[in-house]
This record gives C-alpha cells, sequence and structure tokens, in this order.
C-alpha cells in the first residue's frame, strides 16, 4: 500500500514539474517574441525615445517628428536655428528594422542607447546651413578666450631648448563639429565642450622639431662674392628659429646685416671709380647705370635655403641686380680696372672726344659734339653702360628748343636711362671742338656718319661708358 502511494507522489511531482517549466516556456517564448517586436525601454534612434514601440510605431513617430535645431554646449545654447522635419521617410524603415534587431535582448534592459539613422532623404540645412552656423560661432567663441599655446622647439644664439606648453580655454572646433556631425539626425544637438589642448613638451612633434633645429645650427655655407669667400656658420648669422608644421621661422636679421656688410665693401654700383683718362690723368667718376649690387632679400633667401639643404656653396652671382635695361647687373666678376675693367668706351666733354677700348687695346677714337650747354642739354657725367644697340632707328623726343622730333639715325647705342647715346648725325654741319657749347645736341654724343659705323662696331651692350 505505502509502495503505491509513493509511486503516486512521484507522478504527480513530475506533473507539476512538466507544468512549470511549460509556464516558463511559455512566459520565455512570448517574452522572446515581445522583444523581437518592441524596442527596449532605454532605446533611443536619432535622440527620439522608442521605448516599447514596434518598428512600424517608432517609424511613424519618427516621420513626424519635428527638430528644432538648437544647439547647446553643456547647458548653454549657442545657437537656435528654424525647425526642420526629422527628414525620415519610410524609405528608412529597412535600417529603423535592422535597428529594432540589433537592439534585442532576450530580457528587457532599461540601459540608454542612442541609435542613428542615416536618412535618405539628406537633411541639406543641418548639414550645410546649420553645421556652418554652428562652426563660425565657435570659431567666434573661440576669439573671447585663451588660445593654448603648444610646447615648442627654439634655436636662439646658436642653442636649441624648448618653451613649455600653456593651457588654454579656447574650444577644439574640429572635435565638436565631429561630435556635431555623429548627432546630425538626433531631435537636439547637446556637444560637449571639448578643450584644445596642446603639444606637450615630451611629444614626438616637440623631438623632431629639436632635431630639425639642432641641423640648421650645425649648417654653415660659404657665400662667394666675386674673388671673396665669406664663411657663414648659421649660428651666428640666425638670431632666432622654430620649426612648425614642417617649416623653418627664421629671423634672419644678422644674415641680413652681414649682407649689407659685404655689400658695402664689394658692391660698385652707385660707387665713385678710380679712373685712369687717356690723356694719363687720375680722377674719379661717380657711378650712375654701371654696376653691380647684392639684392639682400635674394641673397638671404638663397642662404637660409642652402642651410635648410644642407648645401656647402653659394655664388653671389644668383643675387646680383642693376639698373637700366639689365636689372641683373653689368661688371660682376670684373675686377680690373676698379672694376670698369678693360674693354670701355671713354668719353670727355672738355676734349670733345671719344675713345673706345677693347681688352685693354684702343680700338678707334673719335671727335665728338656733346650736349648742349647754353640749353642746360649738357651730357651727362658719370660711368653708364651700353643698354642696347639698333641699327637703324628713329629718335623720338622733345628738343632743347620745345619742339618734338622723330629723326632717323643709321646707328644708336644707348647708355643712359633718359635716352642719351652715341650716334650718327648727319644733319650737323658745326664739328666745332667748341660747338657743344652754343649749338650742341640734346644730350647725346653725335659722331660723324662716316665714323660711327666704326665706332658702332666697336661697341658692345653692358660695357661701361665713362663720361667726364
Amino acid at each position: 500500500m505505502e509502495g503505491l502511494i509513493g509511486i503516486k507522489a512521484k507522478k504527480k511531482g513530475a506533473i507539476i514539474t512538466i507544468v512549470v517549466v511549460a509556464v516558463i516556456a511559455i512566459a520565455f517564448g512570448g517574452m522572446a517574441a515581445y522583444q523581437a517586436n518592441h524596442f527596449n525601454k532605454g532605446v533611443a534612434i536619432n535622440g527620439v525615445n522608442v521605448g516599447g514601440l514596434t518598428a512600424s510605431q517608432a517609424m511613424s513617430k519618427l516621420e513626424n517628428g519635428k527638430l528644432d535645431n538648437m544647439v547647446k554646449v553643456g547647458n548653454r545654447v549657442i545657437y537656435q536655428g528654424k525647425q526642420t522635419v526629422s527628414g525620415v521617410t519610410a524609405q528608412d524603415e529597412p535600417e529603423v528594422k535592422a535597428i529594432l534587431k540589433k537592439q534585442f535582448t532576450l530580457i528587457p534592459t532599461s540601459k540608454a542607447k542612442n541609435y542613428n539613422v542615416s536618412s535618405n532623404q539628406n537633411n541639406q540645412y543641418r548639414t550645410i546651413d546649420l553645421r556652418n552656423a554652428v562652426q563660425q560661432k565657435l570659431t567666434a567663441m573661440n576669439a573671447n578666450r585663451t588660445p593654448a599655446r603648444d610646447a615648442c622647439a627654439v634655436l636662439k644664439n646658436g642653442t636649441v631648448s624648448v618653451e613649455k606648453a600653456k593651457d588654454g580655454n579656447q574650444y577644439n572646433v574640429k572635435a565638436m563639429m565631429k561630435e556635431y556631425d555623429n548627432q546630425v539626425n538626433d531631435d537636439h544637438i547637446d556637444l560637449k565642450a571639448i578643450i584644445a589642448k596642446p603639444v606637450t613638451e615630451s611629444s614626438q612633434q616637440v623631438e623632431n622639431e629639436k632635431t630639425k633645429l639642432q641641423d640648421l645650427a650645425n649648417a654653415t655655407v660659404d657665400y662667394k662674392v666675386e674673388n671673396q669667400d665669406y664663411n657663414l656658420p648659421a649660428k651666428q648669422m640666425i638670431t632666432s628659429a622654430k620649426y612648425i608644421n614642417g617649416k623653418y621661422q627664421i629671423n634672419s636679421k644678422a644674415l641680413a646685416d652681414k649682407i649689407d656688410q659685404i655689400n658695402k665693401s664689394q658692391s660698385t654700383l652707385g660707387k665713385k671709380f678710380n679712373f685712369k683718362t687717356s690723356n694719363g690723368n687720375t680722377i674719379q667718376v661717380q657711378g650712375k647705370t654701371y654696376g653691380w649690387a647684392i639684392d639682400t632679400k635674394s641673397a638671404v633667401a638663397s642662404i637660409l635655403k642652402a642651410y635648410e639643404n644642407g648645401t656647402k656653396t653659394v655664388d653671389a652671382k644668383n643675387n646680383i641686380y642693376g639698373i637700366g635695361y639689365n636689372e641683373n647687373g653689368t661688371g660682376y666678376g670684373v675686377t680690373s680696372n676698379d672694376g670698369i675693367g678693360d674693354t670701355y668706351a671713354e668719353l670727355s666733354i672738355a676734349d670733345q672726344h671719344a675713345w673706345f677700348y677693347r681688352d685693354g687695346k684702343l680700338v678707334d677714337q673719335v671727335d665728338v659734339v656733346t650736349g648742349n650747354v647754353q640749353s642746360h642739354n649738357d651730357t651727362p657725367k658719370g660711368v653708364y653702360y651700353i643698354m642696347y644697340k639698333q641699327s637703324p632707328s628713329t629718335l623720338k623726343g622733345v628738343g632743347y628748343n620745345g619742339q618734338a622730333y622723330s629723326c632717323k639715325v643709321q646707328y644708336w647705342a644707348q647708355f643712359t636711362n633718359d635716352g642719351c647715346g652715341f650716334h650718327d648725325a648727319w644733319w650737323r654741319t658745326n664739328w666745332a671742338k667748341d660747338a657743344y657749347l652754343t649749338q650742341g645736341s640734346d644730350g647725346c654724343a653725335n659722331i660723324r656718319p662716316d665714323q660711327a659705323g666704326q665706332v658702332y662696331n666697336s661697341l658692345s651692350v653692358n660695357e661701361p661708358v665713362i663720361v667726364y
């Protein structure tokens, strides 16, 4: 009897267990079915809470949603845009369903989580107009904030050191706009106040700067000016320097001062030349258009580039300038005869005579008639150069009598900026030694027509013309 009761009890217990398991299974099945078709409580899409909704219900809420386009940084409203629609349409439903599947958990959870739907209908107001306005606003706000100062390496007085970083309170606009882009489809946009951090002293960037500046400090250049070499160590020529964003920022005042010093010592532009005349007298003649000088800006740029590239020698010939037709200067490299050299034209106003030398040898000489002294059209004195030659040519200008003229000549060689030169004068009848006093030219050196061709052929462009 007792055995039968025990068997019945066991059967009853088994049935209860089966019922409990079945109830639990049904409950879990129901819960799983519900969870599979409903969003968890804390889920939001584009910042809109869809907790407890089906995909269809969520779509309806998203489609009907309005965007107030208020942008905050922390608790502060920095920009209020116009109200727009969400931009979510029926075309976006597959993405909403995919989110429903992705957020699924068997056990319900209220953990907050936001998903973004990139609407097929692009919200241009959010992505362009509002975005630009917010970026401009953040940038404008930075104007009243203190920028962080990056640590950086500095070369000064030949020694490389590091300037320490300093914190500021300006916004990191780039990082905050990235945050904006992450929220561009959200119901509202709340940006974190991300402060721009400076580059620190221990950064790889600063280490790279130190290396580049040390290389610069160790550089040296030999600057060749005609027959002189000037050794220019960077440590002495660079007052200070930094290496920022892959480029050197150099204070080169000391180098510029050195170039100016070299210029005063060697350039010939504007100097007084010591000249021995054909009559044997040694005189001084003021340089005018003839000569050369170093362009300080060009020279500094060439030398700095050589420092940076490790070039050891720089020739000044690439930094030379002059005045007149030849802006590259004349006479560079000529060191004999006080820089005039051995090929030149010599014109004596007192003698009304011109001599023409080539390689130190007299190749021609002629009498001339120069500018009219009485009318103050004197041929200007100084050291010039033959700017250009032309045969035949037409001379145009205004004579000392105030009348315009246009006159054809066979040979023309100009040597001043204002139009004086050597030319034949077929119209001239007075070739006397004193003709220039009252019946001289308008400033040019007149030559007899039968002698002009030989003189023209003896002259070369850029050669000096000494008028005294």
